[in-house]
């Protein structure tokens, strides 16, 4: 009991995560983004090291990452690179949480998956999926979630038709 309450009064900062993650990964190119509030930070890392790195701040005892509250994608139109996928992560020694992001193009919608990492990020990849067009490389079963299995497009891109598609009813011929 006292080890957890020592850990929690350690103060772990995202300074200290950021650091430990520059000093793990000193070829990957890691910022933090602006818009601080509430002791949650953003760091925005490179794709190609995401699973790495989300394995390291899980598994890293002083960081101690364990878990992953929700994943969401982001469509920034017009600007470039056009997607964002951010993910939610939570340290509960330590009593902090940040998010990190990736950046992804609108030409190679794709990042890997990391419910390797964290299971529970198996649907929250779908749907992303499923309402941006976001590839997720290695997902077990990257397929539609909300929508129906023939609908064409990914219905929260900023350019998706608006319009009124009529509701359907199960039952109905």
């Amino acid at each position: 009991m006292s080890d957890t309450l020592e850990r929690v009064d350690s103060k772990l900062t995202v300074e200290r995560v950021e650091q430990r993650l520059q000093t793990r990964f000193p070829d990957a190119a890691i910022r933090r983004q602006r818009g601080e509030a509430h002791r949650e930070f953003t760091l925005v890392v490179p794709a190609d090291r995401l699973v790495e790195m989300c394995t390291f701040l899980r598994d890293d005892p002083e960081l101690d990452f364990a878990m992953l509250s929700w994943v969401g994608g982001i469509d920034w139109l017009p600007r470039s690179p056009r997607f964002e996928v951010a993910y939610g992560l939570l340290s509960l020694s330590n009593n902090l949480r940040i998010h990190l992001k990736v950046e992804v193009t609108e030409e190679h919608p794709r990042v890997p998956s990391i419910v390797g990492v964290w299971p529970t990020a198996d649907w929250h990849e779908r749907e992303a999926w499923d309402m941006l067009g976001i590839r997720f490389d290695g997902h077990p079963n990257l397929s539609r979630i909300l929508m129906e299995d023939d609908w064409e497009g990914h219905p929260l891109r900023k350019d998706y038709p608006l319009g009124g598609e009529p509701v359907r009813f199960s039952g109905e011929e």
